[in-house]
């Protein structure tokens, strides 16, 4: 075997899985993928659990508990059977090409140490090519490279415990390698380093960033202060020194002492105040003026952002303010149950304040009543973002509790596709994030892409989504009651048709012929149509046939009356599994769809998992599903139990009660 990938995993639910593929869908087979689980508390070890069962290179190392990177990899190297190791971190990528190279390159000859090009790309996408450091020759920590095992285990190289692990070995490796041994580049980009906005300890400023003072003091001391060890220090500590991410500002002077620099950090302080000031420069040109009005809200938000905050003032607001919904809703209905002292009001627009139900306070976006309680309330809770920006308070406990499970891309992953995003601000994305305390999370399939997608530093909260609690305890009474209501025949089977927007039309255009549909189904049928909130309260169709349910105030209340779902790329497929009823995929432009919007996973794959049920491309298929009977087959019950177990794994009726235990009542339960 000629080389195993050693990944130390802590904390890199978002990003693991991206790793994993890279190395498993672009080497040849000759490779073996460790995986060394250092006491994640996240989902890392469900995935690497998940590629270990369905790839037989893929080997998992468990620790017990938290050891850090170095120990984490030293566990790797110990049970590795490759001739090479190559060391990755659990959000670094193999780009393509990169382990066939590798082997072109080791099939002529085998050097001790084998240098490999790499590249950064941050959160927002851009990619950039770190400069060689003159006379660096390998002597530098943060290249990648490949370690001939036997060359590795003769020296007894380890990683040591505690920050900056991997200096020791890796520059003692590149000093070995050059005096006696053979050390070689591989003249490709071959590593690519995501630098993650928050969480690691690369991106936490502090004094721990010490470490690395007495990481090269070991070093130098065990390589005779080897004069290229003294320059790859002075290199690695001036990077150190002007990464905001390690050093912080008030921290910097004592680092410049404790380094022994040359200069003078007063000059080094001059020249980053320069800098900073053209980009706060810059920044304020940005800035656009404020409305009269506007200004006087603000300074009178500002003004009540000095007053106490109230203990048991909660705010919601759900769909950009469109009313009493979804998960906030179901989380208020319980705080009134379980902890009544909690006083909830909810954001809403004027445009919406008609869809408000008697007896709920509210107030109206941008009043004085509404930046009143945003500069006062404890508790914020909203499945989108409240209205016009706000000063998130020291003492504010702020719950994004999301509106679905992500098919399509978002947040970040957006990128990828400019010409859909309508001008979107990513920096604003990430700015909200960073106001959250707690994501609500009702799969781990969610929380994997909202840790990467919305990076910031809150608590996933993987308690389900209280919205489908209803699924769950509705009784067949309250089932009938809202059927009666809609004037639904008992006897007739009730399919609701409830597809998603599409970002490059305007307007609801179904993709279905819906009068072709009814009629040709019979009259045993009858169809409920739910457009999508962003085409407001009517579908605005021009057929009898069916029932337009736009404007009814509960999508739960309608999946709960309907025996099954048509949809195409919807998130309510994800809730409506919960009900183990009959889903349907019309999906006639899924190409399209995919190509200009991106997706997680091929809903049509007919995999387990992938696909909630019978998949139809054309009105002719979709009809003949429901002639043979094929939309409730015994196929597509398998199909379906697959895809609840993926993504229905914590809803089970009483989520609301434990988002409201935690959030109001912290006692966890």
């Amino acid at each position: 075997m000629l080389l195993s990938v050693v990944v130390p995993v802590h904390r890199a639910q978002g990003y693991l899985r991206a790793t994993l593929e890279s190395v498993l869908g672009r080497g040849p087979g000759g490779l073996e993928l460790l995986v060394v689980d250092d006491g994640s508390r996240d989902g890392s070890a469900r995935i690497a659990a998940e590629f270990a069962a369905r790839d037989p290179r893929v080997r998992v190392l468990t620790l017990p508990g938290h050891r850090g990177a170095g120990p984490a990899r030293n566990a790797g190297a110990a049970g590795a059977r490759g001739r090479y190791l190559l060391f990755l971190d659990g959000d670094d990528l193999l780009l393509p090409g990169a382990l066939a190279a590798i082997d072109d390159r080791l099939a002529g000859s085998e050097p001790d140490v084998l240098l490999l090009g790499h590249d950064h790309i941050d959160w927002w996408g851009d990619v950039s090519t770190p400069a060689p450091a003159p006379g660096a020759d390998g002597f530098s920590a943060g290249t990648p490279r490949l370690f001939r095992r036997a060359f590795w285990t003769a020296h007894g190289l380890r990683f040591t415990d505690g920050p900056y692990e991997d200096v020791l070995p890796v520059l003692r490796a590149a000093l070995l390698a050059s005096d006696g041994g053979t050390l070689d580049t591989l003249d490709r980009i071959c590593v690519r380093h995501r630098i993650r906005r928050s969480g690691t300890f690369a991106t936490t400023p502090g004094r721990h960033h010490f470490a690395i003072l007495d990481a090269y003091e070991r070093l130098l001391a065990a390589t005779g202060h080897d004069p290229r060890i003294r320059a790859a220090r002075t290199r690695h500590l001036r990077a150190v020194l002007a990464d905001p991410g390690r050093i912080a500002p008030e921290d910097r002077a004592a680092f410049h002492r404790a380094a022994a620099l040359p200069g003078s950090y007063t000059a080094h302080r001059a020249r980053e105040a320069a800098r900073t000031g053209r980009a706060r420069t810059r920044a304020a040109l940005r800035r656009r003026k404020k409305t009269v009005r506007a200004r006087v809200m603000r300074a009178a938000y500002r003004a009540d952002l000095h007053r106490p905050l109230d203990p048991d003032l909660a705010v919601y607001g759900a769909y950009w303010n469109r009313g009493v919904a979804c998960n906030p809703a179901a989380i208020h209905a319980k705080a009134l149950e379980l902890a009544p002292h909690i006083r909830g009001v909810w954001a809403v627009s004027s445009r919406h304040r008609d869809r408000m139900p008697p007896g709920i306070p509210y107030v109206i976006e941008g009043s004085r009543a509404y930046w009143r309680a945003m500069a006062t309330a404890t508790y914020l809770i909203n499945n989108s973002s409240f209205p016009g920006g706000f000063t998130k308070r020291p003492g504010q406990r702020y719950l994004q509790t999301h509106h679905g499970t992500p098919l399509k891309t978002m947040g970040l992953d957006q990128r990828a596709y400019p010409a859909l995003t309508n001008g979107i601000s990513f920096e604003r994305i990430v700015a909200h994030a960073d106001q959250w305390d707690f994501s609500l999370s009702a799969n781990p399939h969610t929380t994997e892409i909202w840790d990467r997608v919305y990076p910031s530093r809150y608590e996933h909260l993987d308690l389900g989504y209280p919205r489908n609690d209803i699924f769950f305890t509705a009784t067949p009474e309250r089932i009938a009651a809202i059927r009666q209501c809609l004037s639904l025949d008992p006897d007739r089977t009730v399919l609701l048709y409830a597809p998603t927007h599409r970002d490059y039309r305007k307007g609801f255009v179904p993709h279905l012929d819906l009068d072709r549909l009814t009629r040709e189904l019979g009259p045993q049928y009858v169809v409920l149509v739910r457009a999508h909130y962003f085409y407001g309260r009517s579908a605005g169709l021009d057929c009898s046939r069916v029932v337009d349910v736009t404007a009814h105030p509960s999508v739960e209340e309608l999946c709960l009356v309907s025996d099954a779902l048509i949809t195409d790329y919807s998130s309510l497929m994800f809730d409506y599994a919960c009900l183990d009823r009959p889903i349907i995929s019309h999906t006639p432009d899924w190409a399209a769809y995919r190509a200009s919007r991106g997706t997680y996973f091929d809903l049509l794959s007919g995999r387990p998992g992938d696909t909630p049920g019978a998949v139809a491309t054309t009105e002719d298929e979709l009809l003949e599903l429901f002639r043979t009977g094929e939309w409730r087959s015994a196929r597509t019950t398998e199909l379906r139990a697959a895809f609840r177990e993926r993504f229905c794994p914590y809803d089970d009726g009483h989520a609301a009660e434990r988002v409201v235990r935690r959030l109001f009542l912290s006692d966890g339960a």
